[in-house]
């Protein structure tokens, strides 16, 4: 699955139980990218979530990806979708990690709008969220950029354990019939 914005170009490749994708797992866990999301993880954390994405992978549940850059076939970073309730109803939810080096480049915006073609083709939910911290500039701007409309300040648990106030930007997977 591929697609573009703003002139860029990725390509979502579904995560896969390999070193390569525990490694790209383990480089996203850094201070610097974890700053609004409560700090890195450990490696027994990083183990846990990189079987659980590595399991995702059910028609409907939602799916983990890579993310390539293209002509470049470098991979930049990961993203996915998966279900939870949110406010009586399912949703898809999305998150995505965009290594340093390729940061405000678009990447992350061209990723949100491939990973909204892959959950409206589940045809399972209506909408996709995605929860950036309130005090994130710049994943609030990927979901501006992508498309998705904000609803408002919300409280969300994550970690586990830790309240964080958050911005909820909803995007309508297709029309209400």
């Amino acid at each position: 699955m591929s697609g573009a914005a703003s002139g860029v170009r990725v390509r979502l490749e579904p995560w896969e139980d390999s070193a390569f994708c525990l490694e790209l797992l383990r480089r996203v866990n850094s201070a610097e990218m974890t700053a609004h999301l409560g700090g890195p993880e450990s490696e027994e954390q990083i183990l846990v979530r990189h079987r659980r994405y590595a399991e995702l992978t059910g028609p409907g549940a939602g799916r983990m990806y890579r993310v390539v850059l293209v002509p470049e076939e470098e991979t930049v970073g990961s993203i996915g979708y998966w279900e939870r309730e949110w406010r009586g109803a399912s949703v898809y939810e999305t998150g995505w990690a965009v290594l340093p080096p390729f940061q405000g480049r678009g990447i992350a915006a061209a990723a949100a709008g491939e990973v909204a073609r892959a959950a409206a083709a589940q045809r399972t939910h209506q909408y996709l969220h995605a929860y950036p911290s309130v005090g994130h500039p710049a994943s609030n701007g990927v979901c501006r950029k992508a498309g998705f409309t904000l609803v408002g300040e919300c409280e969300v648990e994550y970690p586990l354990g830790t309240m964080m106030r958050c911005n909820d930007w909803r995007l309508e997977l297709w029309p209400p019939a």
